[in-house]
């Protein structure tokens, strides 16, 4: 069998194998036939082509940013993390998601839509494909079904995430010859669903995978867990303790053991030298071997600087909000009360103290960029538009920089599911249960891997002779001053707000911040600030809102509720704040 590395994106070859692109929109077509699928190597294709929906790219009509796995569109620029960029006219639909305008027929809230549930589609497609064929072994065939209940499971997560009422599909209803058995009333939220499917898979699932890209036990425990710690708080920001118990064993096992760990450099967790590490629970592979580059990671193509070798496309950039929160005090702790205070300023070096996570998080102009030149503003678009931050985490090393010359497509894996999540997870989970000392200790764990020195950004002084031409130097590129917490944490709000904090820092610019905001329970108050400070310097913010009880989730698309209908009756429903 071909690695599941090499085929995890190979979208238009499965198409071939399975439901057409408009899932949910009309009927499927299958375009081999039955008796050719209805073999063991049948199952197994089926089962890859479930898997190359993961990266979200792989839908007819569809550019692969509007189903991106990474979530930069709907989980980034729609947080306090990160602007749309590059400049006013480019991607408008993406400007009406970063003002707070979610509307139903925004092609991007649609694309997202479309490629979940064409991926539900697969998995059900797999598991009743497994359940039929007599020849596949026994054991082979939970396999297969235990991992396309993980990705089913992974799928309809995605969707609770982005609409308040999904629908959930699973394989005793779907019939890929049938399109009726799609058009399924979302009558709530679908969280026992999703657990269900989680479950199923850990309870299957081995510890360990001989290839990379199979989900593993703990990976479905790990995803399990987030999916407690998702409701683990109410819309007013409640804790929801039984939930937070429920995730904590599940948070200890994975942590007990033994078989991850913080790698030694924060920055190794976005390095295609450095895939599938020892933090890595689960990864979405990517590979730059083909030909076309179909196979790389193309849903961040747009989100790389607008300078070469990248040459598109300078969206995604920081936001000053974010770069605030990275300053430090003298003793190198955060200020996350007054971190907005003051700017972190760009023109002019700035000499404060700053955690060193910025620096691999954040591209600023005169820091050395993936170690492969100095950052300026010649890596922005439009500088008066969007500010002078690139994004970066996700941008490849230069000595695997892209494919025919594209230096924006790349084999970087998406470390979707890592350790430090599950550390802080559960300090999370302490905190609210009331055991800060344990809390704080699974913090200092992330701040003294943070703390690691030989993963400072080193300063550079740029040569005459070209943009790769730099001197490094033995000193740092900024003031990086960072620490552990020593003083006890006696105080919950405190404590609190200090897991929070530190889950933005470590995790900044990975796609997570907005729905992190939406689990708390604290969007409106957190964003309608962020709206407030930032649009001081983009002025297209400047009266725009988050709306308490709707921006929250996204609206279901127009087209999926026209192409629900039965007897003249849709069986979707919109989200009552969109009507």
């Amino acid at each position: 069998m071909r690695s599941i590395k090499i085929i995890f994106t190979l979208a238009v070859f499965m198409g071939a194998l399975s439901c057409s692109d408009d899932f949910l929109t009309k009927a499927p077509q299958a375009q081999f036939s039955t008796v050719a699928l209805e073999t063991p190597e049948g199952v197994e294709g089926i089962l890859l082509g479930a898997y190359a929906m993961v990266d979200g790219t792989g839908l007819n009509g569809q550019a692969p940013w509007e189903n991106d796995i990474h979530n930069w569109v709907f989980g980034g620029i729609a947080s306090d993390n990160a602007l749309k960029g590059t400049d006013a006219g480019d991607q408008p639909e993406q400007s009406f998601i970063e003002a707070y305008d979610f509307n139903s027929f925004n092609n991007h809230i649609r694309n997202k839509w479309r490629g979940l549930y064409k991926g539900v589609a697969r998995t059900n497609d797999a598991i009743n494909s497994a359940e039929a064929v007599e020849a596949l072994g026994e054991d082979r065939r939970r396999q297969i079904i235990a991992e396309a209940r993980f990705l089913r499971g992974l799928f309809h997560f995605e969707a609770q995430k982005m609409w308040k009422f999904p629908v959930y599909i699973d394989n005793t209803v779907y019939d890929i010859n049938n399109v009726e058995s799609t058009k399924i009333p979302n009558d709530g939220k679908i969280w026992d669903q999703i657990e269900a499917d989680f479950e199923a898979a850990a309870a299957v699932l081995p510890e360990t995978q001989s290839e990379v890209g199979r989900p593993t036990s703990y990976a479905a425990k790990a995803f399990l867990a987030k999916a407690k710690m998702y409701q683990g708080w109410d819309e007013n920001g409640n804790a929801n303790l039984s939930k937070l118990q429920e995730a904590k064993p599940l948070l200890e096992d994975i942590i007990n053991s033994n078989k991850y760990s913080l790698v030694s450099k924060f920055s190794d967790n976005f390095l295609v030298r450095t895939n599938n590490n020892a933090e890595s629970i689960w990864e979405v592979q990517f590979t730059v071997s083909s030909a076309t580059g179909d196979n790389a990671n193309q849903g961040v193509g747009l989100a790389h600087p607008y300078i070469a070798p990248w040459g598109c496309c300078g969206f995604y950039q920081a936001s000053q909000n974010l770069v605030n929160a990275f300053k430090t005090d003298a003793n190198g702790l955060p200020l996350p009360d007054s971190y907005n205070d003051e700017n972190v300023t760009w023109e002019t070096e700035y000499t404060g103290p700053l955690d060193p996570r910025l620096d691999h998080t954040v591209g600023r102009p005169g820091i050395l960029y993936k170690n492969f030149q100095i950052h300026g503003t010649d890596f922005i678009r439009d500088l008066s538009y969007a500010g002078p931050y690139s994004s970066m985490k996700h941008v490849a090393e230069p000595e695997v920089f892209g494919i025919n010359g594209w230096g924006n497509l790349s084999a970087n894996g998406y470390r979707i599911m890592r350790y430090g999540m599950v550390l802080l997870w559960l300090a999370e989970v302490e905190v609210e249960l009331g055991n800060l000392d344990r809390a704080q200790e699974l913090v200092n764990l992330i701040r003294a891997r943070a703390a690691n020195a030989e993963d400072f950004v080193p300063k550079a002084t740029q040569g005459a002779d070209s943009r790769q031409s730099f001197t490094v130097l033995s000193e740092p590129a900024a003031n990086y001053t960072i620490s552990e917490y020593t003083a006890p944490w006696t105080d919950q709000d405190m404590a609190r707000k200090a897991v929070r904090f530190e889950s933005r820092l470590e995790f900044a610019m990975e796609g997570h911040r907005f729905f992190d905001l939406q689990r708390w329970g604290i969007q409106a108050e957190v964003l309608n600030d962020y709206l407030q400070s930032e649009s001081r310097y983009r002025v297209y913010l400047q009266g725009k809102t988050f709306v308490e009880g709707k921006n929250e989730f996204y609206p279901i698309p127009t087209e999926a509720i026209d192409r629900s209908y039965i007897d003249g009756q849709p069986t979707l429903t919109q989200d009552p704040s969109y009507n």
